[in-house]
């Protein structure tokens, strides 16, 4: 049995919680996938470029910015926001034991936004824009709060295992999702729709889906009290929000004390900005650079998420044979030849870009999956959302400073070319920086028990 906060957890509750923990994943994988990935990059584009002056640019603040770069500036502004907003979600949650209330206040907050961008039409980039800014913050915010569940659901063996099949889940719904959408795309004529109604379907559809799946983690997790704090029943919700802010203060100062937790971080925030910047932008690389159509487009991201269910679970059986870490470094390996690979692909060939999409479909589920189960092991006890935060601000995406690589090239450049394969600095550096991380070694200092592989 696992004992977190002092109270033993029989098997078969942490079972019943995993198994509704994975659900959250199947929740919000299709805004992810079907929004950021596949949709929005290019119909927002598109909405802006309908709004630009002749010049080629819209003015959003009063600042001008180039129709075909707004997408990734998006991302990175809500990012960057989120910056802001996941530190103080994750050290409330620990402060008030309340992760599951939280959990579902921002799951349905961005599930509702998205269902909004039904509304996005025209020339409406600035709602385009503000309604992802909020969808994306909102589910950055929870990511943070669901993954602080990780360690109180698994024991340190499971964790690699726990954490791929989420992630697996993740892929398969959508997967699931991007065949409706599919169907619904390629069809929209016999239905007697336009595309672009069918388009805002499609992402009005990833909102809804979000917001009913929610409902089976926030009946299967339960909230533990939070160890050395006050319980929730005892902190008003007007204290919350200062002690949130002093609890934040108190980590950075702990994060201090644990170096090799902090150089694990630092590679993965850095590696996985780039792979959060390739899945969405891949999308608009396709349309914009390789002149492929909507339909080509969907398949091969129909097929990153087919491939990327069977791949988290291969690199989540790898690492337990030849340790997480390693696993974890053999994909950027993976990532770095795969997107140097992506500079060559010929423009109006969909079979190329189809054997990009699944080389990264075999590496993305597991690199990420491990990367998650890795941190939870470096995580000091009472402390998970509050260090999932920090983690969270290259999760799903969530990367910034990619997307904001990526779009300073395009516009430095007019080449998308030149900005997806000025990625692969992120994986090269990433890898660099994991490879220097004692992994037993930070483990035994956060203070958890070492795992035997790792």
């Amino acid at each position: 049995m696992a004992v977190h906060g002092g109270t033993a957890t029989p098997a078969h509750e942490r079972r019943r919680a995993q198994r509704g923990w994975y659900f959250y994943d199947w929740a919000n994988s299709v805004f992810s996938t079907s929004v950021i990935t596949v949709f929005l990059g290019p119909y927002l584009t598109d909405i802006a470029e309908t709004a630009a002056g002749p010049d080629g640019y819209v003015h959003p603040l009063g600042i001008p910015v180039r129709a075909g770069a707004y997408f990734a500036y998006v991302v990175s502004a809500s990012v960057l926001l989120s910056v802001l907003v996941m530190p103080l979600a994750g050290a409330i949650a620990d402060r008030t034991g309340r992760k599951k209330a939280l959990l579902g206040a921002f799951a349905y907050l961005g599930a509702a936004a998205t269902t909004a961008m039904f509304f996005v039409t025209g020339d409406r980039y600035l709602l385009g824009g503000a309604l992802l800014i909020v969808a994306n913050v909102a589910f950055a915010a929870a990511m943070v709060l669901y993954n602080a569940f990780l360690p109180e659901i698994a024991e340190p063996h499971e964790r690699d295992a726990v954490s791929s099949r989420g992630w697996a889940f993740g892929y398969a719904a959508g997967a699931l999702m991007l065949v409706a959408n599919l169907a619904l795309f390629l069809g929209h004529d016999a239905v007697g729709i336009s595309k672009g109604m069918a388009v805002r379907i499609c992402l009005a559809s990833a909102g809804l889906w979000w917001a009913a799946f929610t409902l089976v983690p926030l009946i299967r997790l339960r909230d533990r009290a939070p160890g050395g704090h006050a319980t929730g029943n005892a902190t008003g919700r007007r204290g919350s929000l200062r002690q949130g802010w002093r609890q934040l203060a108190d980590t950075l100062r702990d994060m201090r004390r644990h170096p090799l937790t902090l150089g694990f971080l630092l590679a993965y925030l850095i590696y996985n900005d780039g792979i959060q910047t390739v899945i969405s932008q891949a999308s608009l690389y396709g349309s914009k650079e390789l002149e492929l159509d909507e339909t080509a487009l969907i398949g091969a991201i129909l097929l990153v998420q087919v491939l990327a269910v069977f791949g988290a679970l291969l690199l989540g059986r790898l690492a337990a044979r030849y340790g997480a870490r390693r696993t974890v470094l053999g994909s950027l390996v993976a990532w770095t030849l795969t997107i140097g690979a992506g500079f060559f692909l010929p423009a109006g060939e969909p079979v190329a870009f189809y054997c990009l999409a699944a080389a990264i479909g075999m590496v993305l589920g597991g690199s990420q999956a491990l990367s998650r189960s890795l941190f939870s092991h470096l995580i000091p006890r009472g402390k998970e959302a509050e260090y999932y935060s920090v983690y969270e601000v290259s999760d799903r995406g969530t990367s910034w400073l990619g997307p904001l690589l990526f779009g300073l090239t395009y516009q430095l450049t007019g080449s998308y070319r030149y900005a997806i394969v000025s990625l692969v600095a992120f994986f090269v550096i990433g890898f660099v920086l994991l490879a220097r991380v004692p992994m037993r070694r930070a483990v035994a200092a956060a203070g958890n028990p070492v795992p035997e592989t790792i």
